[in-house]
């Protein structure tokens, strides 16, 4: 086997041209494959599968019996070969019968054979038929011979096409809808649209994947290379959001992967096997998904959707096909329509026309998710196949708080929407009237009502809903927009930014919680194994003390940036005590070191911990005469009590926050931060539900701190409620113990003419 993948490649499309060339029939053409395909990878086995009407037929294979050709047949998602084309992905086994999707047919004679190795064969983003190899031996195929069958589906893709062996890909539904339908994504940046669907981009389908003239393609690769970075370039210099913020950050990282030489190496590297500029970019791109799909780490996702707009930019570029809906100009009030989007291109759109954007992909760490809170334009992510759902132009209603997207809505339901969207407005209108107002209960007792944040523009939401300060910071939202660990004074900067927007009114800085699913490259351990539960692993206060410079340097640039002020340092999952004593004295030997080189420092600091691991509670009494104040993480508080996955789908609806055991568990917190009286405040979502927040203030909840759409909603709730007469049926309930806190409380709502929303 040669020794790099372009070489590999290289020997078999040599042979696969005079196949192809050859005056034979499409099956003698395949049988003629397989055998090529078997030899040059030392194979016993080598097969290819074909979807036709909807099933994977076997259609030729080296080394099973031949009598299974044409008479062995899996439905889609049926066995390895099956769970191939569904999911369009590699898979590379060393003993391919342990895994779950194992599907035996005796009449094939595979029980032989151990190890697997199969690539989907892809026309037009949609699997086709499946290329496989086997080997009696168990051992997994190396890096270089997965990447030679990867080049070899391409080819076989259009030899495939040509003949009409395979169906090309199922029936594109866009051209069938025409009923209503209803989706469901990730809800990624709140809000409601109203708009006419637009697709981002045309698909690029390559013709032609064997190159005719390797150095040609060089030069076209090269070509396209330098006006893409013309256009990132422009873009990104261009691009004024008012002030500095982490947007900018997004939008450099973005640049660097533009100007990335292992990019540029390995399409090279694939025009060297003998492909097209095309389909070098292509095979390299299906290479970066195929990877996505593999990876947990949200960052690292983040960082590979860069590069997949940066490779659909070049692709567009190399082929001619220069306009995406951005270049064409919206023309109407438009929802976007793309599996994913780039930082970059998002900003390209005439912000007055663009309503919302429908992702098949996303998350809320993304790059394009930071920039469109940025810009003000809802989200609604991973809303599969929309690209398959919908028609150009068709109308779209989305609602990213009830996680609804309407297609085609009936006249009725457009009408019921646009009524909700009136009275949405109408109700901001009023909440926004309220601003000014106190949040002070019908019996006088004052809650603090406080915003979550993490980027430099969300302090401005405090004087856009009259906020009491930021009751939760996350510092980490930093770390995770850089390419590179975070300088101490860019840290320093924007922490002074943020303390200077919010004026006299507090800021609670949460230091980095980062690891877990927030896992930076830049912070990984050499040969550091991948955790089995990351959410209870190392990260946020037990990798920040593992790691002190870290913290100190967090510590120095907090302390440095609230000279003159008084800080507020929050630590988050901290467990047992002395791990907060641990951070508390880190941070107390950094200004005692400022002081030292006179300095200027906080005139004070306040010092509190964050009750989110169960634990912490059973040693309140240690805790609580040491810190100035308490906040409970209400999210994954919760996650941990119920041993339950607040992201998995089939777990999110398992538990509720007034659950008797959820509210047992704060009830207990609250009494003994107030026999200690040490202020206790929640943050976390649970604080920005009226009815949820309602029945924490009847526990003695006087600080919440929740996202800034939610401070109008929750004020009108405490400015409609007696708190002694709340308290006094919580108590009821408590001791009476009743199990459905949930309806019991919305009753005496409704009752006493509290208002919910």
């Amino acid at each position: 086997m040669p020794s790099t993948p372009a070489a590999a490649a290289r020997l078999i499309l040599t042979s696969l041209q005079e196949v192809m060339a050859a005056r034979t029939s499409a099956q003698a053409k395949l049988n003629k494959v397989v055998d090529i395909i078997g030899q040059s990878l030392s194979s016993e086995v080598c097969s290819i599968y074909l979807v036709r009407e909807g099933v994977l037929e076997l259609f030729a294979t080296r080394g099973l019996k031949q009598e299974a050709v044409h008479v062995t047949r899996m439905a889609m998602g049926e066995g390895l070969v099956g769970l191939i084309a569904t999911n369009v992905e590699t898979l590379n086994l060393d003993e391919a019968a342990s895994h779950p999707d194992y599907a035996y047919r005796p009449e094939t004679g595979e029980e032989l054979f151990h190890s697997f190795a199969g690539v989907p064969i892809v026309r037009r983003e949609r699997a086709i038929g499946v290329l496989c190899v086997q080997h009696v031996e168990p051992r997994r195929y190396e890096e270089v011979e997965i990447e030679a069958l990867q080049t070899v589906a391409m080819v076989l893709a259009e030899l495939i096409a040509n003949a009409e062996l395979a169906d090309d890909g199922p029936v594109d539904q866009r051209e069938q809808e025409t009923g209503t339908v209803v989706l469901h994504g990730l809800q990624l940046v709140m809000g409601m649209a109203r708009g006419h669907a637009v697709f981002h981009q045309p698909r690029v389908h390559i013709e032609h994947t064997v190159a005719e003239d390797v150095e040609a393609e060089r030069q076209r690769l090269l070509s396209a290379f330098a006006k893409m970075r013309e256009q990132v370039d422009r873009m990104t210099g261009s691009i004024d959001f008012g002030m500095e913020g982490e947007h900018q950050e997004v939008l450099e990282t973005y640049k660097m992967f533009a100007y990335d030489e292992g990019w540029i190496r390995r399409i090279n590297e694939a025009i060297d096997s003998g492909l097209t500029a095309e389909a070098a970019i292509e095979r390299v791109q299906q290479r970066t998904r195929m990877r996505m799909r593999q990876i947990d780490d949200p960052l690292l996702q983040d960082r590979m959707h860069d590069l997949e707009d940066l490779s659909n930019r070049l692709l567009r570029t190399v082929s001619g096909q220069l306009g995406t809906a951005a270049q064409l100009g919206l023309r109407q009030d438009a929802i976007l329509i793309a599996r994913n989007l780039g930082p970059a291109e998002l900003l390209e759109y005439d912000r007055r026309r663009l309503k919302g954007v429908i992702l098949e992909e996303g998350s809320l760490t993304a790059h394009v998710t930071i920039v469109a809170r940025a810009m003000g334009v809802p989200v609604l992510g991973r809303v599969r196949d929309i690209r398959h759902q919908v028609n150009e132009g068709d109308l779209l209603l989305m609602d990213v708080g009830a996680n609804s997207l309407l297609i085609r809505p009936t006249a009725d339901m457009d009408e019921a929407f646009e009524n909700k969207l009136h009275i949405t407005q109408k109700r901001r209108a009023e909440f926004a009237a309220m601003r000014d107002l106190p949040s002070v209960t019908q019996d006088g007792a004052r809650i603090e009502l406080m915003v979550n944040a993490g980027l430099r523009d969300d302090a401005q939401a405090l004087d856009v809903v009259g906020a009491d300060g930021i009751g939760l910071f996350r510092t980490e939202f930093q770390f995770l927009v850089s390419s590179t660990l975070p300088q101490r004074e860019k840290q320093q900067r924007l922490y002074k930014d943020v303390l200077d927007a919010a004026g006299d009114r507090p800021v609670i800085f949460r230091t980095v919680d980062i690891g877990g699913d927030k896992a930076l490259p830049y912070m990984q351990r050499e040969n550091e194994e991948l955790e089995d539960n990351p959410a209870m692993g190392w990260r946020a206060l037990r990798l920040a003390l593992d790691r002190d410079a870290l913290m100190k340097a967090q510590a120095r640039a907090l302390l440095e940036a609230a000279a003159g002020k008084v800080l507020h340092i929050m630590f988050p999952m901290v467990s047992e005590p002395w791990e907060y004593e641990e951070a508390r004295a880190l941070v107390e030997h950094q200004r005692e070191w400022l002081v030292k080189q006179r300095k200027k420092v906080p005139i004070a600091v306040k010092y509190g911990a964050m009750l989110e691991v169960p634990a912490l509670a059973e040693v309140l009494d240690i805790l609580l005469p040491r810190v100035d104040f308490l906040s409970i993480g209400t999210n994954d508080l919760t996650q941990f009590l119920f041993a339950a996955d607040r992201a998995h789908p089939r777990l999110a609806e398992r538990y509720d926050w007034l659950s008797i055991a959820i509210v047992r568990f704060l009830d207990r917190v609250v009494r003994a931060c107030e026999a200690h009286k040490v202020p206790v405040g929640v943050c976390g979502e649970m604080g920005g539900r009226t009815l949820e927040a309602m029945a924490l203030i009847g526990l003695g909840v006087r600080r919440l701190s929740i996202t800034p759409a939610s401070v109008g909603p929750v004020k009108a709730m405490i400015r409609s409620v007696d708190v002694t007469a709340l308290q006094v049926f919580m108590r009821d309930m408590l001791d009476g113990r009743v199990v459905d806190i949930r309806g019991s409380l919305s009753q005496w709502a409704a009752d006493k003419g509290v208002e919910l929303s």
